[in-house]
């Protein structure tokens, strides 16, 4: 199993809200929580939030109706892509569910979206 990096702060998992931008930015700064969705025919959609993912997947596979776990992410800053091909940086803060894979090699550092644009408009050429 890959190790993903633990919830920035503990303290606060559970209180962010449910409707929250789904994928895209290709970079992260925080992670919020791990989230399990579960739908039951009783309590309709829900989620169980996470400090981590090892205990938000041991709760997935044994939880009827439970979904695999997503994450919560921060970003300060993230790419848009407002056209096919086109990448742009933009300096604001949101909040993403994304699946845990993609937090491999996207963690942002100093000009990590510029380089990665840098490197869009090369080969979009």
């Amino acid at each position: 199993m890959t190790k993903f990096p633990d919830a920035i702060d503990s303290s606060k998992i559970g209180t962010y809200p449910a409707g929250v931008w789904s994928g895209g930015g290709h970079f992260y700064d925080e992670v919020l929580e791990y989230r399990v969705w579960v739908y039951s025919d009783d309590d309709g959609e829900y989620f169980c939030p996470f400090e981590n993912y090892k205990s938000a997947l041991r709760f997935s596979k044994k939880t009827i109706g439970a979904k695999d776990p997503d994450v919560l992410i921060l970003q300060r800053e993230y790419v848009d892509e407002p056209q096919e091909g086109v990448f742009v940086k933009i300096t604001s803060e949101r909040v993403a569910e994304w699946r845990p894979e993609w937090l491999q090699n996207s963690k942002r550092e100093k000009g990590s979206i510029d380089r990665f644009i840098a490197e869009q408009n090369r080969k979009n050429g």
